[in-house]
């Protein structure tokens, strides 16, 4: 395990809109009010043709090939992640969502484009005084969170 620390800063509550692709519209705005590192939560709806990152081909291969999922119709949506800065200062989006649909559901990364159908509703808190960033790890070719 390896961690830092961080304290609470300012609380955002954003409304996304009809069309807004999540991740898009989140970093926009973390780079709008300087918000370098947060945590998230997220529910509303995900429109059709959303596509959510639903897992590695072979979690046992030493190259990590994602799997790609595409909503084939409007589903209930919630999520949870987290903003963190990359090596360029960039804060990047780490969110995965659950998305729910009559008996269905699938959960994974929103990182390929999940849309908003409607409405999304997600609550930011900021966290300063935080050194944690990504950084890109040769191995898994993930930017990894380095505490």
């Amino acid at each position: 395990m390896k961690y830092s620390e961080a304290a609470q800063g300012r609380i955002f509550v954003i409304r996304l809109e009809d069309g807004d692709i999540v991740h898009e519209s989140i970093e926009a705005f973390a780079v709008e009010k300087s918000i370098r590192s947060a945590a998230l939560i997220i529910i509303g709806g995900a429109d059709k043709t959303s596509r959510l990152v639903v897992g590695p081909e072979d979690g046992r291969a030493e190259r990590i090939v994602p799997m790609t999922h595409m909503l084939n119709n409007v589903h209930e949506a919630v999520g949870t992640g987290t903003i963190f800065p990359d090596k360029d200062g960039k804060p990047v989006l780490h969110m995965h969502m659950a998305c729910g649909r009559n008996n269905d559901s699938v959960t994974g990364c929103v990182r390929t484009g999940v849309k908003v159908w409607h409405i999304m509703e997600v609550v930011l808190f900021e966290l300063i005084n935080s050194r944690a960033r990504r950084s890109y790890d040769k191995t898994t070719g993930f930017e990894l969170l380095s505490p």
